[in-house]
């Protein structure tokens, strides 16, 4: 009976260190993925920010969120980093593949369309260039942007807090703003004068 407990115990003792060594290992891969995706689209996010005024720290937290930092079925079939509603061509290309998630044509794509969509916003005027991210938060949950709610805010600024994205803010540029103030306005990219 003893030599049969023993077995057991063996067995038990293997399995939990089979079971550790594979989530040891998917943690490893997750960090990784996390750094491969910050390398990517930190610079995407600070040119995005010195455009159109809108803290990095809100668009890559968001982004990071919504795409569970580029691995989530929509990051990865239609582009879409930021859980945006719309049109795509899934049934095209995947057939038996629905989504009600707008597709983009690249990841910049759907970053681009994001600060346009919060360019849009009422009070748009009264944030831009404001380096406060728990600000933004704010008004994009207020403007609906997340059903979550205040569980949306929570998880965006644990994100932002834990990757330490608020430094990114402290490159805003008000010289950048003022450029870019036709462009905010119109929508497009500043035009030079040359044309």
């Amino acid at each position: 009976m003893r030599k049969v407990i023993t077995t057991c115990f063996k067995r038990l003792v293997w399995v939990c260190a089979v079971l550790l060594l594979l989530m040891l290992s998917n943690v490893g891969y997750a960090q990784q993925s996390t750094s491969n995706y910050l390398k990517k689209f930190k610079p995407v996010s600070v040119e995005l920010m010195q455009e159109t005024g809108i803290p990095a720290s809100v668009i890559l937290g968001v982004a990071m969120l919504e795409s569970g930092t580029g691995t989530s079925r929509n990051a990865k079939l239609l582009n879409n980093h930021f859980g945006i509603v719309g049109k795509n061509n899934l049934s095209k290309t995947s057939p038996g593949t629905k989504s009600r998630y707008k597709q983009y044509a690249s990841a910049v794509a759907s970053y681009e369309h994001f600060v346009d969509v919060l360019a849009r916003k009422k009070w748009f005027s009264q944030l831009k260039g404001n380096p406060e991210f728990a600000v933004w938060l704010k008004h994009m949950n207020h403007s609906g942007y997340s059903s979550a709610g205040h569980e949306w805010i929570r998880r965006v600024t644990a994100i932002i807090n834990r990757y330490k994205l608020y430094k990114l803010d402290e490159g805003m540029d008000s010289d950048s703003l003022a450029r870019s103030a036709s462009w905010l306005t119109v929508g497009l990219p500043p035009t030079t004068d040359d044309q």
